[in-house]
């Protein structure tokens, strides 16, 4: 049974339920299956190596989503070939490239959660109620230990992003 997380999260205002376990920092990271594109599956081997930001947001179509997007598509320019910056939600692959090519997205990968949901799961990041992945950030070492988590209370309010920046800054 897949355990689910009651009174830890809200979209605006009204509770929600997430699905999958609160990861600490400190864990190993569990991998999950992910698409590039339709076809195209990923995981945590994809990125072997690398100190991972991971950016969760609900869909790209939203204007805090957009934003968060779009920050740390800036950052990552900054961040250097250590660094994988992934923007991961259940949008569809050829909405999140559309979304990027209007946007001038270049410095990220987007994938997306849509066919399996296991990211949302294995992370506790999945809403019960709409099958959309909630805001959170996660940084993981070059091994995969979780160095840096942040499940965003509300849908609507934006990350830490000085506190997700800082932890993969203090890993190069």
């Amino acid at each position: 049974m897949t355990e689910e997380r009651t009174g830890v999260a809200t979209v605006g205002g009204s509770p929600i339920t997430l699905i999958g376990p609160e990861l600490m920092v400190g864990e190993q990271a569990p991998d999950f299956r992910i698409n590039k594109d339709l076809t195209t599956e990923a995981g945590l081997s994809d990125y072997e190596g690398k100190i991972k930001l991971i950016s969760v947001v609900p869909s790209l179509d939203t204007k805090v989503c957009d934003a968060q997007t779009r920050r740390f598509n800036e950052e990552a320019a900054k961040l250097g070939e250590l660094v994988a910056v992934l923007t991961i939600s259940v949008d569809l692959p050829f909405a999140q490239s559309r979304f990027c090519t209007v946007a001038g997205i270049d410095n990220l990968d987007t994938l997306s959660d849509y066919k399996f949901r296991s990211f949302g799961q294995s992370y506790g990041v999945l809403i019960k109620e709409l099958q959309l992945d909630m805001r959170s950030i996660f940084v993981l070492d070059e091994h995969n230990t979780i160095r840096y988590v942040q499940y965003v209370k509300e849908m609507q309010e934006h990350p830490d992003y000085e506190a997700a920046l800082h932890a993969v800054k203090a890993l190069i």
